[in-house]
């Protein structure tokens, strides 16, 4: 009775070291995959002396492909849709999928199992997000040319029909624009299903970003870190005229009244409004 005993513990520590001795060795699925484009799947074991039975892969829990090496056909495509696997690229560790959609965009998992009685199965899984890019960069709409020290800026910038939406930061000077001067960030959603990502900047413009001269103001839209995009504008900032400067932006002196009718040099200097100008004339 009790070399039955010894029998059985010792059946169960060996299944048990079994267990742990098949392992993946790699795996790799990319985070984000951009639509229209081959992506490639990676699943290498290492069986540590044990048989290979089978190797599987899932999407979402349901599975869409199968190799057991002493089956005929060995391997076996299960149809799922928006899923092309490229069968004659792909093998027991390494799946290529063609022409990826938004449809595909889930959880894939490898499994691996050694044969039987005790089936012993290693696996791993991961999230694969496809990125449907904006159909541009940043776009920003709103400003002038020129403003004045006081004036208010109020900019906005998008990035157009992405999923998901992009995200959108606004830099000023190179610096990252202040939150308060920031809107939430808005999204609408098209009849297909994209995404457009749009962020107000504004702001009141002071002494300091008239003594920086021009401003520049940048947009950034990323996805995640497969995408990244930017735009930038630049405005001139000028100091606010006085009632007197803009009086005297509209008088010509005497000086400059000669000089366009004889184009001789004078030495007079004095102001002379626009209405002694019959006056300068008859004096020539």
């Amino acid at each position: 009775m009790m070399n039955l005993k010894c029998v059985i513990s010792l059946f169960f520590l060996f299944s048990a070291k079994g267990v742990l001795s098949l392992r993946l060795v790699s795996f790799s699925v990319p985070d984000h995959a951009i639509q229209g484009e081959d992506i490639e799947l990676i699943c290498k074991y290492d069986l540590e002396g044990d048989k290979l039975y089978s190797v599987k892969w899932y999407r979402n829990g349901q599975e869409f492909y199968r190799y057991i090496p002493t089956d005929s056909p060995s391997t076996v495509v299960f149809k799922q849709e928006g899923l092309n696997i490229h069968e004659l690229k792909s093998t027991e560790s390494q799946l290529i999928i063609r022409n990826v959609n938004l449809m595909i965009t889930g959880l894939f998992r490898c499994e691996v199992s050694g044969e039987g009685p005790l089936f012993n199965t290693a696996s791993q899984e991961t999230v694969l997000v496809v990125v449907d890019l904006p159909d541009g960069g940043p776009l920003i709409k709103g400003s002038y040319p020129r403003y004045q020290v006081g004036d208010e800026l109020n900019v906005s910038c998008s990035s157009p029909n992405s999923l998901p939406a992009a995200q959108l930061k606004w830099y000023i000077n190179g610096e990252e624009a202040d939150p308060g001067s920031l809107s939430n960030l808005k999204i609408h959603r098209s009849r297909d299903g994209l995404e457009t990502s749009q962020l107000d900047l504004r702001f009141g413009l002071t002494e300091k970003h008239y003594r920086k001269g021009d401003l520049k103001l940048k947009c950034t839209a990323t996805i995640a870190t497969i995408y990244w995009k930017s735009n930038e504008e630049s405005v001139q900032i000028v100091r606010k005229q006085t009632e007197y400067s803009q009086y005297k932006s509209q008088v010509w002196t005497s000086e400059s009244i000669i000089k366009s009718i004889s184009g001789s040099p004078v030495f007079t200097v004095s102001i002379l409004p626009l209405f002694f100008l019959p006056l300068a004339l008859r004096i020539l």
